[in-house]
């Protein structure tokens, strides 16, 4: 059921006044315990107890759970909320799958609760009624399992499961919705340029690529071209140029795509904040939702470079756009 935006909007409006923007740059140029005071200072992860700089992740988990409150509260509909935590669902589904089957421990394996609560996956796997998870997460559920008890499956191979699972069902309930297509048609083709760049041929990539995405496997073939620059005037006239050209640098200096996944994480944030004055509908919301989540991941961040005695220059270099 569709909600009342400008009531949203008007919700948002107040929240922002707490977001921490500018004051993530504060905390790179300082030591954990000044960090830590600014956290303080603007109410950050409000209701968390954390005696010293390195229950930070308490202030965080507290922050992400009232986010996750408030996707559940205010999504203008049930597409947003599907792209926002639905991802949740099949990881969590995946983390259950291999605790059961592999005689795992899963505490430290699920994330909090998406759209389905983690127990009822649990016994969903457990049982064998598969069906209840729905027909797309219960697919690759049952595939998993019966893959695992003939020990015939690695952990890459459930990984593909599940991430081939989750775009086909973001893609069946978001499509409808422009915005979210568009985002989800993004990530998937980046996805699927970072897929190819790792799995090193065009036959072992096609296993991988997941749906959603506009770019052909012809067009991602051009990838394993020997010349790069030959490979990088392919995407030319494409959206995903400057990707490629960033990929073919992290390459280049042999490291493992980190500016690439950089990119392809911050994308919303990034998507939303250059359009931030002609935002409409949903997109307010979005942008919220992302930009917090971006300042979550970047708090993390920047406590765990500080602890590690990193210089300010490595710490913003790590942060996402927010």
């Amino acid at each position: 059921m569709a909600r009342d935006v400008t009531y949203t909007n008007g919700v948002i409006a107040a929240g922002e006044k707490y977001l921490l923007k500018d004051k993530i740059f504060k905390m790179c140029e300082t030591g954990a315990e000044e960090a830590l005071r600014i956290l303080s200072e603007v109410g950050f992860g409000k209701g968390a107890e954390t005696d010293s700089v390195y229950g930070y992740e308490n202030l965080v988990s507290a922050d992400e759970k009232a986010i996750d409150s408030f996707i559940r509260e205010y999504a203008p509909c049930r597409a947003e909320e599907v792209y926002l935590l639905a991802p949740r669902d099949f990881h969590n589904a995946k983390a259950v799958v291999k605790a059961v089957y592999l005689n795992l421990g899963l505490d430290k394996m699920t994330a909090p609760d998406g759209l389905i609560p983690v127990n009822e996956i649990l016994s969903a796997v457990q049982s064998g009624e598969y069906g209840v998870l729905g027909k797309i997460l219960g697919g690759a559920v049952e595939e998993s399992a019966r893959l695992l008890s003939e020990g015939s499956a690695s952990g890459a191979r459930i990984g593909i499961i599940f991430e081939k699972a989750l775009y086909e069902y973001l893609l069946a309930e978001c499509s409808k919705n422009a915005t979210l297509k568009k985002l989800l048609t993004a990530k998937a083709d980046m996805t699927n340029i970072i897929t190819a760049l790792r799995a090193g041929s065009p036959e072992n990539a096609r296993e991988y690529f997941v749906a959603g995405g506009k770019l052909t496997e012809e067009k991602l073939s051009k990838l394993f071209c020997e010349d790069k620059e030959r490979a990088l005037k392919a995407f030319v006239g494409t959206d995903y140029h400057g990707f490629v050209k960033l990929c073919f640098a992290d390459t280049a200096e042999g490291l493992p795509l980190t500016s690439a996944e950089r990119f392809a994480e911050s994308y919303e944030t990034e998507y939303f904040g250059k359009n931030r004055y002609a935002l409409k509908s949903s997109q307010p919301f979005l942008y919220y939702v992302f930009r917090r989540r971006a300042e979550n991941a970047n708090v993390r961040i920047v406590f765990v470079c500080l602890l590690a005695g990193m210089k300010e220059s490595q710490i913003k270099s790590r942060l996402r756009v927010f």
